[in-house]
């Protein structure tokens, strides 16, 4: 019997309505679009308004989008992941609710939080449940409603991220194609550079704590620039040389996109040609657990089966890691 590879079978994505642009940004802070842009390479992001609509709204619309595209029958999934830093509730699973409503019925469920390498992380846990036979398809969500905690007064901050979702769908490959290899890290003393801090168990949320802002998230932009720049460039060479893969060999860098500039330097270690790097920032900004698979859904078209994809992220915690995968279709 072959061995069981996890591939990627389908995609779909979802981003709210409203786009806040750099231009508007300048009414509402103290910014301005060639500010904006230099420093991240982004011109606007979406934003999720309507009242009482959380991260499930953008996983479920994620989900029914790539539902429709593949007239996938929801019952057949046997596991939903939600990769978030955002879910709806502090003690109710939003991957939970999210299965429920696009009808997987028979699914069982969880989210999974590692800030911004959330859905890097998911597909190493997804890869796992494929490759241990007993599982065909699992459908892993990255979604973020980041603007539920961002401080439109900080310039620091609310110029960088949105809202949004993707949806992949994992199933088994006997062709060797799928994911190939992962290189994961995390360091637990880079918390305090990058942090949504109250309404978690440390610090409860308090009037007090609400009136001074301090739900908000909070970033130290240069010290998270720092580590991001070096590790998300170190891992993505690392598993190149692990594998023998030469610049010529990898098809695609799927970057988290948290600023065009550490892109950028990932691919130049890399050796990598501009061509050959995604790039949607400028669209949607930093959607947190989103950029990977809404990169995935926008390339969609221009995927080959057989092409290798270097997958690299960054977040908050610190976590990061690469991910090396062989696309399984031709859409």
């Amino acid at each position: 019997m072959s061995k069981i590879s996890a591939a990627i079978t389908a995609v779909g994505a979802y981003v709210p309505e409203y786009v806040l642009t750099n231009q508007i940004l300048e009414t509402m802070v103290d910014t301005n679009d060639e500010w904006i842009t230099t420093r991240t390479g982004i011109k606007e992001r979406r934003i999720l308004k309507e009242a009482g609509k959380g991260t499930s709204y953008l996983a479920i619309n994620a989900a029914k989008d790539l539902i429709n595209k593949t007239k996938l029958d929801p019952k057949e999934i046997d596991l939903v992941i939600v990769a978030t830093a955002s879910p709806d509730m502090k003690a109710a699973s939003t991957a939970a609710y999210t299965a429920t409503e696009i009808g997987a019925v028979n699914a069982f469920s969880f989210d999974l939080e590692a800030a911004c390498s959330s859905f890097l992380f998911g597909m190493s846990t997804v890869a796992s449940y494929i490759e241990s036979g007993r599982y065909k398809k699992i459908l892993l969500i990255g979604a973020d409603k980041n603007s539920s905690f961002i401080n439109y007064k900080d310039r620091a901050t609310c110029i960088i991220f949105g809202d949004g979702a993707g949806a992949v769908l994992f199933e088994p490959n006997h062709e060797g194609l799928g994911l190939q290899d992962e290189y994961l890290r995390s360091d637990g003393s880079g918390r305090e550079f990058l942090q949504a801090t109250f309404g978690g168990s440390s610090y409860p949320s308090t009037p007090e704590a609400i009136t001074e802002g301090k739900h908000y998230v909070y970033q130290d932009g240069k010290t998270v620039f720092k580590n991001a720049v070096f590790n998300m460039a170190d891992v993505a060479e690392k598993i190149m040389k692990r594998n023998n893969l030469t610049n010529n060999d990898v098809a695609w860098l799927v970057a988290h996109q948290a600023n065009k500039r550490i892109i950028d330097a990932t691919a130049s270690r890399m050796n990598l040609e501009e061509e050959k790097v995604m790039m949607n920032i400028q669209k949607y900004g930093n959607t947190t657990s989103a950029t990977l698979p809404l990169l995935l859904n926008d390339y969609e078209t221009q995927l080959k089966k057989g092409d290798n994809l270097i997958f690299a992220a960054f977040g908050g915690g610190f976590t990061w890691g690469s991910i090396y995968l062989t696309w399984a279709y031709n859409s």
